[in-house]
């Protein structure tokens, strides 16, 4: 079949963004990887069950661990850690540390992830979008900047020689949270009576929803995402009511879908006005 590539920033963030459509496809017989730029080192513990202090001084193995817990239930095939220290937040003691992720020489981490990339040979890769208004993080911005230079240049053999082989991925995804997800939970918490974490903040940032290309339907594995967020229990506590605020069959019911941006392709784009509902759409075996 066809093989998938996801590039995060942090153990938690492949759970939380595309963990339904990569299980959909590695369901569908496809094989999915997974490159974890950081450890996240500098993540706050986000669950007062987890707030111990011998969570805190083990962390990073503790991440590491959940993260694999994360793999597992998601499917990926193989895990491959970028190998960068968590950067922390603008202006924290992390983000002034030079072995950072957000510190990184562009030239240098592309050329570890296209190494990974003509190892694994992906067909799709999944990555953040080129507009991060709503969460500005360091790692999230430098990992949208790594892996589109990487996209580019892992095909073209006088880009790192020693990398191995060249390999032009077919298609670039940028995943998303759209406003119509926003608005589909946002009516179902209203609708039940239950106070919506959506307040005016959420919908005063400005709607990408133009751009969505692809929208996959993924009612059948919807509860892998909160499988594997709950896999990361230092960032994720299971009372939060942004992720498990609804019934988990009211919030499949009212947006069963994922939504990305097709950011590059070599085998077409969908025509104007229609969506794909495959992220391997065009694709042919090799």
């Amino acid at each position: 079949m066809a093989r998938l590539l996801s590039i995060h920033a942090h153990p938690d963030d492949e759970a939380s963004k595309g963990a339904p459509t990569t299980a959909k496809a590695v369901a569908q017989g496809h094989e999915a990887y997974l490159v974890c730029a950081t450890g996240g080192e500098a993540g706050d513990i986000l669950n007062p069950a987890m707030d111990r202090q011998e969570v805190k001084d083990d962390l990073a193995n503790v991440r590491a661990r959940e993260l694999a817990e994360s793999v597992k239930i998601i499917g990926y095939q193989e895990l491959v850690m970028l190998g960068y220290l968590d950067s922390g937040m603008p202006d924290s003691d992390a983000n002034a540390d030079p072995c950072c992720f957000a510190n990184a020489e562009l030239d240098e981490a592309a050329g570890r992830l296209v190494k990974i990339i003509r190892r694994l040979r992906p067909h799709v890769i999944m990555t953040y979008s080129d507009d991060q208004q709503g969460y500005r993080h360091p790692d999230h911005l430098q990992v949208h900047d790594v892996s589109v230079l990487a996209y580019e240049r892992s095909g073209d053999p006088d880009w790192y020689p020693e990398a191995g082989d060249p390999w032009t991925p077919s298609k670039l995804y940028y995943s998303m949270w759209s406003r119509s997800r926003m608005l589909a939970y946002d009516e179902a918490y209203k609708r039940l009576e239950i106070e919506s974490p959506y307040d005016k903040r959420w919908f005063d940032r400005p709607s990408q929803d133009h751009r969505i290309t692809t929208r996959v339907e993924i009612a059948e594995w919807h509860g892998v995402r909160a499988a594997a967020l709950l896999a990361h229990a230092t960032q994720v506590d299971p009372n939060e009511k942004f992720w498990f605020g609804l019934p988990e069959e009211e919030t499949v019911a009212a947006y069963p879908y994922e939504d990305f941006i097709l950011a590059r392709s070599i085998v077409g784009t969908p025509v104007d006005g229609e969506l794909e509902d495959d992220i391997f759409a065009g694709i042919g075996d090799d």
